[in-house]
């Protein structure tokens, strides 16, 4: 079984680490789709402190990981296709915009699963970088 997952993986903690050994253990093989600078930026205020490259790289390393693809769109159906996915997992705040729509869709007319979690609160990268503003401004 094939499993699949996306998101932007900046500032790797925890709570990445979390999502990532759950997505294995639905599965033999695990994919990661990383977005790509121009993609986060499209549905998120924060861009990524950690380049592109350095978040996949961090990905190969860790032993839970097999594939690591990073996608310049945001839809999710062309990935889910080139890697023949069985399950796609998305996270708690996934809604309704079309491209969600559309891989949703793909999913339920090929018989594959989706699989929804809920994020780990004991950290976030948007926690992380506020923890560190706060940090500097408190010291300066």
């Amino acid at each position: 079984m094939i499993v699949y997952t996306v998101g932007t993986f900046d500032l790797l903690h925890v709570g990445h680490l979390a999502l990532l050994e759950y997505c294995k253990s639905l599965g033999s093989v695990l994919a990661v789709g990383v977005a790509s600078d121009r993609v986060v930026k499209s549905y998120k205020p924060n861009m990524p402190v950690i380049p592109l490259e350095q978040r996949v790289e961090m990905l190969e390393a860790l032993s839970c990981v097999d594939i690591v693809r990073t996608y310049d769109e945001l839809e999710y159906v062309t990935g889910c296709k080139e890697l023949n996915v069985d399950i796609f997992v998305i996270g708690e705040d996934w809604g309704d915009k079309p491209h969600n729509l559309a891989v949703e869709l793909y999913l339920k007319s090929t018989g594959k699963q989706i699989k929804q979690v809920l994020y780990n609160p004991r950290t976030s990268s948007t926690m992380i970088k506020r923890n560190v503003m706060a940090q500097a401004n408190h010291t300066s």
